[in-house]
């Protein structure tokens, strides 16, 4: 290990991703952490992460739904979550390929429908799990 920076010898630095996908339902609308979540959707946006909101509900709150580049409810082309090509979708209307793209959501088989389409899967189980993930694959700090 690299005395002062902490970075080990020999071994890369990680790719940090561009692209942040988001789930309302069971994410957004935590009561005790979706303010938080939606603090971090801003936070990444302001330091240059495209963010898209893609959520199977057919509305979500205006103020949610302002915090990101781009909103998408139901399904995209076609194509409704789980299916990998609904993820796929996702991270085009963004402009990024899936593999720029980090999916956030509460349910494992929508994680594997991103994760199939080449996306990094985030399985949200409490705020303070997914942000410390998000913080790590987006090189984006959650703040205070």
């Amino acid at each position: 290990m690299h005395p002062t920076d902490g970075t080990v010898a020999g071994v890369p630095e990680p790719r940090t991703l561009s692209g942040l996908i988001v789930d309302y339902g069971g994410v957004l609308d935590d009561l005790d952490g979706g303010p938080r979540l939606l603090d971090y959707v801003r936070r990444a946006a302001d330091g240059g992460i495209r963010t898209a909101l893609f959520s199977g509900a057919h509305a979500v709150p205006d103020d949610c739904a302002a915090a990101f580049g781009t909103v998408l409810l139901g399904a995209v082309r076609g194509a409704r979550k789980p299916d990998p090509e609904a993820f796929a979708a996702a991270a085009a209307a963004i402009g990024l390929a899936p593999a720029d793209c980090v999916v956030v959501d509460d349910i494992g088989a929508c994680v594997r429908g991103a994760a199939a389409a080449g996306a990094v899967g985030v399985q949200h189980v409490s705020a303070d799990a997914t942000l410390a993930e998000l913080e790590i694959l987006l090189g984006v700090t959650a703040g205070p």
